[in-house]
């Protein structure tokens, strides 16, 4: 059964197509991920979810139905653009929006995300008091408190420490585990590679990439070399069978030309420089993301087009 399902939705804004022909499934009690570069769509994909924004052309239903208005008290939107009532205390801010998509008081649930958040010393202090990290962990909780059974995050980890970011995922997993079914943009590819189920990529407002991460990478074959170089990037120069070297400092990432023995590039490598650690491995979502979306893509569509 899918939570969500659209069906080739197109969104336009004056002449930009925002989003053109897009279908999607959300399996319910999954976590979808969202990934794209700015301006690709994604946002605008989300709040059409949301029903914010009507599509042009195409459906979409949550839990099998048309939305009807603005939201729904089943879903908990956490927008990209954070926004709370600054002069509000943080428990009554929290208990307000729960009774909002509630209807009754939330206070054991407000109380125990508090706690459950390191927020609880805070409860009674305004909003305009709290430093940017809390005040994205309240409107995380105000997006959850109710308890609904989708979740729609929008780049709910940026701006968050390692320790914070933490803390959201494994609540995201928590909620998760009892069935809630999770969607969240991102642009962290290490974080959409260990938490979602699946990954949807939009570019240019169209679908590129959509499935387990293991079907994606299994599209691109295990075409990288890892390497540790004692000598770095300039002992990985102009080998045969090598596309592209990518440095991350301490590892080095080779891409492999179709048709090229690894084996033979490794021997190729030693005869150059001492090599400390050698992996034959599928490219990461990363390297998957600039591939589709960085400049030498760029360069090739536009070679293309002239």
């Amino acid at each position: 059964m899918n939570t969500v399902e659209i069906r080739n939705v197109t969104k336009t804004f004056g002449d930009v197509v925002a989003v053109d022909d897009l279908s999607l499934d959300v399996p319910q009690g999954s976590i979808y991920g969202f990934i794209g570069p700015n301006g690709a769509g994604k946002t605008t994909t989300l709040r059409m979810i949301m029903n914010i924004f009507y599509p042009d052309s195409g459906t979409i239903h949550v839990f099998g139905n048309r939305l009807q208005g603005a939201c729904t008290d089943a879903i908990g939107y956490l927008p990209e653009e954070r926004g709370l009532y600054k002069k509000m205390k943080v428990r009554e801010l929290l208990r307000f929006y729960g009774e909002l998509k509630n209807g009754r008081d939330l206070k054991r649930e407000v109380n125990r995300w508090l706690e459950k958040l390191s927020l609880l010393e805070w409860a009674d202090k305004k909003v305009d008091t709290l430093s940017k990290g809390m005040s994205q962990k309240v409107q995380f909780i105000a997006t959850i408190v109710s308890n609904p059974d989708l979740i729609i995050l929008d780049e709910p980890f940026t701006g968050l420490d390692p320790v914070n970011a933490d803390v959201i995922r494994e609540v995201v997993l928590e909620l998760q585990a009892r069935g809630t079914t999770v969607i969240f943009s991102t642009h962290d590819m290490n974080m959409a590679e260990r938490m979602c189920d699946f990954i949807f990529m939009i570019y240019k407002g169209r679908k590129v990439l959509d499935g387990t991460l293991t079907d994606i990478q299994n599209e691109y074959g295990s075409d990288t070399l890892r390497v540790r170089a004692e000598d770095g990037v300039p002992a990985l120069q102009n080998l045969a069978g090598v596309e592209k070297v990518t440095d991350f400092g301490q590892l080095q990432e080779l891409r492999i030309t179709q048709g090229h023995d690894p084996q033979q590039i490794l021997a190729a490598m030693m005869a150059n420089t001492r090599i400390t650690s050698f992996e034959v491995a599928k490219p990461s979502l990363h390297d998957i993301f600039v591939r589709i979306a960085g400049p030498e893509a760029e360069e090739k569509s536009r070679v293309e087009n002239t």
